[in-house]
This record gives structure tokens, C-alpha cells and sequence, in this order.
């Protein structure tokens, strides 16, 4: 069976991005942390950090301390979604992009003689001169050659940085015997925990399983059958998804570590949700928020909704929300989730004039923001936190820069 995808993985990108733009902090440890405060978690970290035993999550202090000439750099999420786009154009000048899987993730399928092992292999070469020929020297990545989607991910980590790793189907599935069960996707710690209670805790011991113990192991026939092939290099089409969820989070500034700090920028949030929203022509039909202390315990509520996608109906709900907190302790961190998402087209228009009115005036002030930026117009809540809730990194999602 031949190699069918072509798997890239940018290595350390968010750090990369940042040696790539400022030669100064080329060969140094670098962390991106997604704002200026020591009580913040590292979300990249380079290689050269990386020796320090820095990786994603690592407190910002902890860092200082584990490698104390560490650079930390306020993360520049609009930069890193540019150099994204600048990327997908470099790979596509030497074949087409199937799939984005997140910002630092993309895949290519393969077809006639590139498929042969020489071909490919030169391919993957061609797509990593590419990169840094267009994009930048500093910009890595680790590419995988395999059977499948999952397979070649699979070897994408496999060897890195700046990695070849090839999965041929005559190879399978000894070849993953090795390796852990948290190296594939969807296995994570929890998952991991389940397989155990089921006496798998060995690749080579889930490898071994027939279709029906596999469906046992993963809760579902369905999942469990689609397992089974992969592992073995077969081509196996993923089921459509619908979104869900769309959730809002951020860590407060020091200075805005206030109950009437957390409104606004909770309110910022919650617009920024609800112009996501009507981007992708979703309603919701639930609202909870939650907001974190430092010396309280954590407070979340939730309330359902008519279905919504307007700005001044999601402000208001959020407003019978938020009376309830109590107002003891100093809060950290606020989030937002909307949830029981339906799309457009499912949802009947309004009757009623006022909703109709909502929603036409939210979609102007999208056009405002567009064409004269978020002071243009904007509720009054979220006054003097206009730019204080940026486009933050998302690694399972290219962050849309053009929602304000």
C-alpha cells in the first residue's frame, strides 16, 4: 500500500516566530507566555529552552528559575496567524494543502508517483526548503510519510526537531510498537487511564486486539473499528463534525484584578464571542460564566437562552449572571462558554421587531469595527478595556484576526 499524506509539523512555532523576527534572540532560550505577568504559564518555549525542561504550561516564574538567561516574550498572535498564511503558500508552491489542522499543523495527500517512497521523500525535502526559503530560516518543522492522516502525524513526532520520518504500510503495526499510548492523537492521560482498567498498557498490546475488543476499549464500535484499520495503514474517512462549543478565557492583569476589571473584561469577552458568532452563523442557546481568585474559591454560573447570536441579549444575560457572584476574593482568571450551538440556516427568524433590531444593529457595529476599530463603538461595560482582551494563541484553531 502506498504513502498517501504528508504530515508537517512547525517545531516550537510560536517561539520560532519570535527568533524569526528578532535575530537578537536566535540560539537563546525563549518562552512565549500570552501576557507580562510572572503568575502566567509559558504556551511555547525553544529548544534552546526546551533543554532546561521548559515546555508548554510551565509557570513563567518556574522558568525564570529553571534557566535564569530565559527570554519571556507577551505572545504576538497576529504575527504568528501572518507567518501561518506565509507558510500555507510556501508548502503549496511544491503541492496542495488538503488540510490545516491548527496553526502549526497542516497535511497534503499524495497522489500518483509521489506516493512511491523516493518521491515522497523528496517532496518532503522540497516542502522544508521551501519554508525557509519564504518564510524564514529560523522556521523548522518535523514532516511524516505514511498510509494515513493519523499514521503520519504520528511520524511527524517522531523525530524532532527538523525531522523525516517515514511509516511504510508493510512496516505496520510493528513499527508502532515502540511508542507510547499518549503518542497518538485523541489518547490523552485520562483516555490513557481507561485503557489500563481495560489491561492495555502497551501499544503493542492495543495492536493486538481484534475489532470487537477494540470497540470494548474505546467505548464505541464505530471508533473502535476506525482504530483498528489505521493502525493497520488504512485510509480511513473522518465522520463530519458540528462546533458545540465557543469559549472565552483570559488571566487578568495585575491591574485589573478587581470585580469591576473582571466586568469589563468579561463583557469584552462576550462580544467578542457574539461577532464570532455571527461570523460563523451559529446561535446559542446557553451561557455560563466563570471567574477564578487567588484567595476564594472559583465561581461559575450558567443560564439558558432563547436562541441568540446579538451582542445586547447575550449582555444582558450575562448582567443576571454576574449580580449573583458573591463578591469575596481578588479574581485571576475569567472565562465565558456559549454552548448548545445551532446553526443559522436551523434557527426560525424572529417575529418580534426588537430581535430583529439586535441583531441588525450588532452587525453594524461589526462593519464599524471592521472599517474604524473596536473605540469606533462599543457598550458601555467593557469602557477602558477595548484592547485589553487581544487575539490570544489558540493551538486547535487558526484565531480569526479580523474579529475585533
Amino acid at each position: 500500500m502506498p504513502l498517501r499524506y504528508l504530515f508537517i509539523d512547525m517545531n516550537s512555532y510560536f517561539a520560532s516566530v519570535e527568533q524569526q523576527m528578532h535575530p537578537e534572540l536566535r540560539g537563546r532560550p525563549v518562552a512565549v507566555a500570552p501576557l507580562n505577568a510572572e503568575t502566567t504559564a509559558c504556551v511555547a518555549a525553544s529548544y534552546e529552552a526546551k533543554k532546561f525542561g521548559i515546555r508548554t504550561g510551565t509557570m513563567v516564574r518556574e522558568a525564570r528559575r529553571m534557566c535564569p538567561g530565559i527570554v519571556i516574550i507577551p505572545a504576538s498572535p497576529r504575527i504568528y496567524v501572518q507567518l501561518h498564511h506565509q507558510i500555507i503558500h510556501a508548502v503549496e508552491s511544491v503541492l496542495p494543502v488538503l488540510k490545516v489542522m491548527s496553526i502549526d499543523e497542516m497535511v497534503c495527500r499524495l497522489r500518483g508517483v509521489d506516493r512511491e517512497t523516493s518521491n515522497a521523500r523528496q517532496l518532503a525535502l522540497d516542502v522544508k526548503k521551501a519554508i525557509l526559503t519564504k518564510v524564514g530560516v529560523c522556521l523548522k518543522c518535523s514532516i511524516g510519510l505514511a498510509p494515513n492522516i493519523m499514521l503520519a502525524k504520528v511520524a511527524s513526532d517522531m523525530q524532532k526537531p527538523d525531522g523525516l520520518t517515514i511509516i511504510e504500510n508493510e512496516e505496520l503495526p510493528q513499527r508502532l510498537h515502540s511508542l507510547k499510548l499518549t503518542d497518538f492523537p485523541g489518547i490523552g492521560p485520562r483516555m490513557e487511564k481507561r485503557f489500563w482498567r481495560r489491561g492495555v498498557s502497551t501499544v503493542e498490546q492495543l495492536c493486538k486486539l481484534k475489532p470487537e475488543q477494540m470497540a470494548v476499549v474505546f467505548g464505541s464500535r464505530v471508533h473502535g473499528r476506525s482504530w483498528y484499520d489505521r493502525l493497520r495503514g488504512d485510509d480511513v474517512v473522518d465522520r463530519p463534525t458540528t462546533r458545540r462549543i465557543l469559549t472565552q478565557s483570559r488571566v487578568l492583569q495585575p491591574d485589573r484584578r478587581t470585580h469591576e476589571g473582571a466586568e469589563a473584561i468579561l463583557i469584552r469577552l462576550l462580544h467578542k464571542a457574539a461577532t464570532r458568532l455571527r461570523k460563523i452563523q451559529y446561535h446559542t442557546g446557553h451561557l455560563a460564566l466563570s471567574v477564578r481568585c487567588l484567595d476564594a474559591p472559583r465561581w461559575e454560573k450558567d443560564m439558558p437562552l432563547d436562541y441568540c447570536q446579538d451582542t445586547p441579549t447575550l449582555i444582558r444575560a450575562f448582567g443576571k449572571l454576574w449580580c449573583q457572584r458573591p463578591r469575596q476574593g481578588t479574581p485571576f482568571k475569567v472565562g465565558l462558554v456559549l454552548s448548545d450551538l445551532k446553526q443559522q440556516k436551523n434557527i426560525a427568524p424572529s417575529l418580534f421587531d426588537g430581535n430583529q433590531k439586535m441583531e441588525s444593529l450588532s452587525r453594524t457595529m461589526d462593519e464599524l469595527h471592521q472599517q474604524f476599530g473596536i473605540q469606533s463603538a462599543y457598550f458601555a461595560g467593557m469602557h477602558g478595556a477595548c484592547h485589553e482582551a487581544p487575539v490570544r494563541i489558540a493551538f486547535n484553531q487558526i484565531p480569526d484576526i479580523t474579529v475585533r
